[in-house]
């Protein structure tokens, strides 16, 4: 349970760095500060997802709530309007926990009012209770009044006031409906209110500040239907349950049952506290698609990315026991490859997935080689999987989109002009910034892997071609690979080997060359490039991209787009780095206990960073210099996904013998 109490509640600047998530498994979530102000445009309280996971919209953006003792009203909302906070209601908050979800405490006059808000699984409904405490001592009289505020707009924009609104409010009995436009759905509020205001209005000029820091459109207009007026004297409890679906209140406390048993199920069993933290915030990636499942890259504005499934999904579904989850993804996936590649991402207004990735499609193969580990499920590898495979091979050999082709020497060539396909992608206008055209070096690791796996699987299914054709153009990729990237004089690996050369930038790319599980490098070799890593890149929130002593090195990651983007692969830190850095920085190690030692202490300040900005998950960035400040999306599945696997490692490296061979 993480919780703050009113010191950090009462201290703005404190609290507003501090949100919390939830999610409801298709795509949709809920989203804001410890005390409700809005910080984001993609804060609220039911941003919906129309076509599971994706087309998400803000509907429900907050809720203004007014505690009234004997007459006397006291605000329980903070907003920030152009040159002030108002209401500041976080000086009645006592507490905030997730315990597992938000709630919030609010003590004003000896009253305790305690909210909680979670989403239904599996639904675009989000419930909202107030209790109220037993003794209210002396006062004759306690309302609550409840102004809903919508937005109605994608979450990646912002609302103004405008005249196409339609502001009717139908009302039945405990329920009532809004339909601001009709090319959206309309939203349902169940409520036990005993009257409810149908008069609307406009809220003007919120501004929400991590927006504006981000060079972003960062003011809007709420719009507020209707208001809600609860009697606490008479039921001490008042719910409110937002749904795009009719609902009844008095379902809120079976919802909530329900909720709480779900997650207390998903880390049932688990001894270790961070891998049971990290179990929690891996379920919140885990979204339908269809009939299948897949995985949400990051939250608040990422869709499902088939590099970042593909990375995260070991962590996230196997570490933690869930097979037919892995098992989904896998077949869902493969089943948009398309010439050898499998799609980057699935666009959220459902355009075409787009396929300007090199390594997701490489990264599917060791997902799969893990997958059959944890398994054994051979039989299903074969059926459903093993087509594609031979296929992205063929592919791969005769060339595909982007000039991703084999070369002669056997190694993996790819880009084109204005095209990024590596996972160092940013692109600023027709500037791709980090470009790495050529023969990137985590390129060949992984195809070289890609390769030994097929290989494996071949031999296995008896396909005695198939297996003499991996094992041959995997022999002649490694000899190559031997031969064109070391660099003797950093005594490390280059990052890419191009038209104009081998570049010697000091990157995190090279360790791949040693974690991922067929490895192209000697003992001698890997150990220099771990060391190489760990003295450059190394922090205590993941590896730099780029090495201080780099004249493009830039330390912070913050401003506008240009000025992030030119910094987000060029020495901003990535904690999901830390993963096959662990992992490649104990297969060289034969200090067995010593490793795992030092490899739990560098974990530490990622898990204490848990209750510090995205609460119960872990960031995407984080700055490369001290204080190493956290940006990006605050929850990021391949850097929860890579943590797990990094404690999986470190679990299996204490109940056997370290293995201090790298080459397999």
């Amino acid at each position: 349970m993480i919780a703050f109490d009113e010191n950090v509640c009462a201290q703005l600047d404190q609290a507003a760095q501090r949100e919390w998530l939830e999610t409801n498994g298709i795509g949709g979530f809920a989203s804001s500060t410890i005390v409700g102000m809005n910080t984001r445009r993609y804060h609220g309280l039911l941003v919906a997802s129309l076509r599971p996971p994706v087309d998400r919209y803000v509907l429900l953006s907050k809720l203004e709530e007014t505690l009234v003792i004997d007459g006397a009203a006291f605000e329980l909302s903070v907003n920030q309007y152009p040159g002030a906070i108002h209401p500041d209601g976080n000086q009645y908050l006592k507490a905030f926990r997730l315990d597992p979800y938000p709630i919030f405490t609010y003590e004003i006059q000896g009253i305790e009012l305690e909210k909680s808000l979670f989403l239904v699984h599996g639904e675009n409904t989000v419930v909202v209770q107030y209790r109220v405490s037993a003794n209210v001592g002396h006062f004759r009289d306690l309302q609550l009044l409840v102004r809903p505020l919508i937005a109605f707009r994608d979450y990646h924009g912002t609302a103004h006031e405008n005249g196409s609104l339609n502001s009717h409010v139908e009302l039945a009995d405990g329920r009532l409906f809004v339909q601001p436009y009709e090319s959206l759905p309309g939203l349902y509020i169940a409520h036990n209110a005993t009257s409810v205001d149908p008069q609307g209005a406009w809220y003007r000029n919120f501004e929400y500040e991590e927006e504006r820091r981000r060079g972003l459109d960062f003011r809007e207009d709420l719009f507020n239907p209707c208001a809600l007026h609860f009697n606490l004297s008479q039921s001490r409890r008042a719910t409110l349950i937002a749904s795009l679906d009719p609902q009844e209140a008095e379902m809120a406390s079976a919802y909530e049952i329900g909720e709480r048993q779900r997650r207390k199920a998903i880390v049932a069993g688990i001894d270790d506290a961070f891998a049971r933290d990290l179990t929690a915030a891996a379920d919140q990636f885990i979204v339908t698609r269809g009939s299948s499942k897949s995985i949400i890259a990051g939250y608040p504005w990422f869709a499902d990315w088939g590099r970042d499934t593909m990375i995260a999904l070991p962590g996230l579904t196997l570490a933690t026991g869930r097979y037919d989850v892995a098992r989904s993804i896998l077949q869902e996936f493969a089943r948009y490859a398309d010439r050898g590649m499998l799609p980057n991402r699935f666009p959220d207004a459902g355009e075409t997935p787009e396929y300007n990735t090199v390594d997701a499609t490489l990264w599917f193969f060791e997902a799969i080689r893990q997958y059959v580990a944890h398994t054994n499920d051979y039989d299903f590898v074969r059926r459903k999987l093993y087509p594609v495979l031979t296929s992205i091979v063929d592919f791969h050999v005769a060339g595909t989109r982007y000039g991703i082709k084999v070369d002669q020497d056997g190694l993996l060539q790819c880009g084109e002009p204005g095209v990024q396909l590596t996972w160092m992608d940013a692109k600023i206008g027709d500037w791709v910034v980090t470009p790495r055209h050529g023969k990137p070096v985590e390129i060949q690791a992984l195809w070289f892997n890609a390769l030994r796996t097929l290989e494996s699987f071949a031999a296995a299914f008896r396909d005695i071609e198939r297996q003499q054709l991996c094992a041959t153009l995997a022999q002649r990729a490694k000899v190559s690979f031997n031969q064109q990237f070391w660099n003797p004089g950093a005594g490390c690996l280059f990052d890419v080997v191009g038209l104009d050369g081998p570049d010697p930038s000091i990157r995190p790319n090279q360790v791949f060359a040693v974690s991922l599980y067929y490895s192209m490098l000697d003992n001698d070799s890997a150990g220099q490039v771990v060391a190489a890593v760990q003295r450059e890149l190394l922090t205590p929130c993941g590896l730099r991209t780029l090495a201080p002593n780099d004249p493009r090195y830039v330390p912070q990651y913050r401003g506008d787009p240009v000025a992030r983007d030119s910094a987000y692969h060029q020495g901003t830190a990535w904690p999901w780095l830390l993963g096959p850095f662990i992992e490649a920085y104990l297969r060289v190690n034969e200090r067995a206990k010593e490793a795992v030692d030092e490899a739990r202490q560098w974990l530490e300040p990622l898990r204490q960073r848990m209750s510090e900005y995205g609460l119960g998950q872990v960031s995407e960035v984080c700055d490369a210099e001290p204080p190493y400040t956290p940006g990006g999306c605050f929850a990021q599945a391949w850097s929860v996904g890579q943590l797990l696997s990094a404690l999986s490692s470190i679990k299996a490296m204490t109940s056997q013998p370290v293995a201090t061979a790298v080459t397999r």
